[in-house]
């Protein structure tokens, strides 16, 4: 008898206070969510609690799953939180200063106690080596194997280091030294995890390159613990599938690449959101799309078009001032290009004392204590506090019922903490702390759109997470953007990013050269190399090789620039006989970057790219009927609710699943589900989709 085909799916998004799941089984066309309070103190058991009760609400076995892909805030929260291994780098002579050194700039110019990122790697762990290659990949002086050897000794066995980097000047052009320097250290200690610079971001410049690898370093020893506890957690309930793990530019990747390349997940959860928005934005026909997912901790908003989300290949890390530019750690990592402000549901509101300011974030109560209306402990009124006492929130069906939000205790500390304080009554206090979160987001929001000059009103809304809903109205509202869409499952429709995220790794190698002086045999071997790499770690993955796509891109500027562009290749074998479209895909690329071209300025590029990305898995949400009526039977009651320039306004309820395509109903409403609920302000219009979509035109 033939073995029963795994085809069930499940995503799973870990956040700063809930954890979510999506499971997919297309050959019973089932698609079943759940959500869960995170467990901060360990991860996985959230994880394991959460399948192992879709699995008994759906009847499934852990025996039918295919595959986990999983998603985790674990690479970044260590980062910030610095609780990483003690980790220890090797270094060109002369060179183990330039990760505190870094680009000499101050990220706030009149500050002068500057507080600048503490470096992952203290001075006395950081050791030079003898040896030395030029920028064009010559050996100029010969690597010093035995001082490689006695290095390593010291830090391992002196410094108890738990993992090593090595990074040496200009090994993104001759990895040779780098590579022999690891063999000698394997051959000492073969289980040390070890980071090579030219391996974890083979690019031209040495701070960001020697930062990413010390920062892959530093969490290697921590991921492949988690890792190893969460695949033997799931071996436990039975489970025979692949687990897969997303990287932070919204591809998904086995969890052997992510032991080897942890900084690679850095954004890993938020990336999924985008993922998700993305595929939404493709069922809907929509081709320009603000992607907003909201949740307990952060906000996150994403540029989308035409069904795909943009990216870049720098990242800051581990902020000094969390949202200041300049103030973090740098790294060389694809990620998916959004904005992450801290503005979530449990975000923290308080009066400050010296300008007697009321003022919402960036601290979160997070899943412990969580808001004050959990009743776990919190103390301090959250925005999810506020949104209970405006009417927007059912205390008796957050989280289905399964959670009972104390709304008396709620407004107590509000008088208390906040109207007290600042002489107002507690619903103007919570309508102040939701105005502030509100306009926190729109200004965020606004600037990013502007930076890459794009107008709000031409955009829609994809709205998701838990408070995402409650708040993509009014957001809506302020960005003058006319039309919001919240899918079905809103609440955890980040973790269906996981699901229809496709197979998908970037690669990159650096060779600076101007464009009529190009070498284009060595730029070709590079993209093979990449092109075979790829495909390897793909198939990997599960993806049939040949449907595998490759997109070849460089990094250009004109000579004597700072910055680069992105500039679109022609194919994967170029010639000289490209250089005229290389030339106008370059003007296109700079023209939409700065308005303008610089005349017979010459071109060079620094860095070569290629995509490499699979067939996502396509999930087809069932299509719900018309149903006559469906409005009225839907009614679950009526609520009232405090919106900003309206005052109290009497809502109906309606009841998520029992919307049929075709329903419409005008606002002011309130739609409630499990995971979320969705809040329609005055002088709008509902309407349910084929997709049961939630479309607000606001009018």
């Amino acid at each position: 008898m033939a073995a029963k085909t795994r085809t069930a799916r499940i995503g799973v998004d870990v956040g700063g206070t809930f954890t979510d799941l999506v499971l997919h089984d297309p050959a019973s066309d089932l698609v079943h969510v759940g959500k869960l309070l995170t467990t901060p103190d360990d991860p996985s058991a959230a994880i394991i609690a959460g399948i192992s009760r879709m699995l008994q609400e759906t009847g499934l076995r852990s025996s039918d799953l295919h595959s986990v892909v999983h998603g985790t805030t674990l690479i970044t929260n260590t980062i910030i939180e610095r609780t990483g291994g003690t980790i220890g780098l090797l270094t060109t002579e002369g060179f183990r200063d330039t990760i505190e050194i870094g680009r000499e700039t101050r990220y706030d110019l009149y500050d002068l106690f500057l507080e600048m990122p503490p470096t992952l790697v203290p001075r006395y762990r950081r050791l030079e080596i003898s040896e030395r290659i030029d920028a064009d990949g010559k050996v100029l002086l010969k690597l010093d194997e035995d001082a490689v050897a006695s290095a390593a000794r010291q830090l391992v066995e002196r410094e108890r280091c738990e993992a090593l980097a090595i990074a040496f000047m200009h090994s993104y052009r001759s990895p040779g030294h780098e590579r022999r320097a690891a063999e000698i250290v394997r051959r000492l200690y073969p289980a040390l995890p070890l980071s090579l610079s030219a391996d974890v971001a083979p690019e031209i410049r040495e701070y960001e390159r020697t930062s990413t690898a010390c920062a892959n370093a530093y969490v290697q020893p921590l991921t492949q613990r988690y890792l190893d506890r969460l695949e033997a957690e799931l071996g436990k309930l039975g489970f025979l599938g692949h687990l897969y793990v997303m990287l932070s530019g919204g591809g998904i990747t086995t969890v052997r690449e992510a032991k080897e390349y942890p900084i690679r997940l850095i954004e890993s959860g938020p990336a999924a959101g985008a993922m998700a928005a993305s595929f939404l934005a493709r069922l809907a026909g929509l081709d320009r799309v603000v992607s907003f997912d909201m949740g307990g901790t952060t906000a996150k908003m994403c540029l989308v078009e035409n069904g795909a989300p943009d990216h870049k290949f720098n990242f800051e890390a581990g902020r000094v001032r969390r949202f200041q530019k300049g103030s973090g750690l740098p790294l060389k990592v694809s990620v998916v290009d959004m904005i992450e402000i801290g503005a979530g549901g449990g975000s923290l509101a308080h009066v400050d004392a010296t300008s007697g300011l009321m003022k919402v974030g960036p601290r979160s109560a997070g899943a412990k204590p969580g808001p004050v209306c959990y009743g776990r402990g919190g103390t301090q009124p959250t925005v999810t506090d506020a949104d209970l006492v405006l009417g927007r929130l059912d205390p008796s069906y957050f989280l289905g019922g399964e959670l009972k939000l104390d709304l008396e205790r709620v407004r107590g500390v509000f008088a208390d903490k906040l109207a007290s304080q600042i002489n107002v009554e507690s619903q103007d206090a919570a309508l102040g702390v939701q105005r502030i979160v509100d306009e926190t987001m729109a200004a965020a929001t606004r600037m990013h759109l502007a930076e890459k000059g794009r107008d709000p009103r031409q955009y829609t809304i994809i709205a998701f997470g838990g408070a995402g809903p409650v708040h993509a109205w009014n957001l809506a509202r302020l960005l003058k953007v006319g039309r919001v869409v919240v899918p079905l499952g809103a609440g955890v429709a980040s973790a269906l990013g996981f699901l229809v995220a496709p197979p998908a790794t970037d690669m990159v190698r650096s060779y600076v050269a101007r464009l009529e002086r190009v070498d284009w045999s060595h730029v070709n071997a590079m993209l093979s190399e990449m092109e075979t790499i790829g495909r390897n770690l793909l198939t990997e993955a599960g993806a049939d090789p040949k449907r595998i796509t490759y997109t070849p891109t460089a990094d250009m500027r004109y000579v004597g620039q700072g910055f680069e562009v992105p500039v679109r290749l022609p194919s994967l074998s170029l010639s000289a006989a490209d250089l005229p479209a290389i030339r106008e895909n370059f003007f296109a690329s700079y023209r939409t970057h700065f308005g303008r071209l610089i005349e017979d300025a010459s071109i060079e590029a620094l860095s070569w790219r290629l995509a490499c990305v699979a067939p996502n898995t396509d999930i087809r949400i069932s299509a719900s009927p018309s149903q006559s009526g469906a409005s009225r039977n839907a009614r679950r009651g009526q609520r009232p609710v405090l919106f900003e320039g309206h005052g109290w306004q009497t809502c109906p309820v309606y009841d998520r699943y029992a919307l049929g395509a075709g329903t419409t109903f005008p606002g002011p409403a309130l739609i409630e589900e499990r995971e979320s609920t969705c809040v329609v302000g005055p002088g709008s219009q509902v309407r349910v989709d084929e997709m049961k979509n939630l479309v607000i035109e606001l009018g």
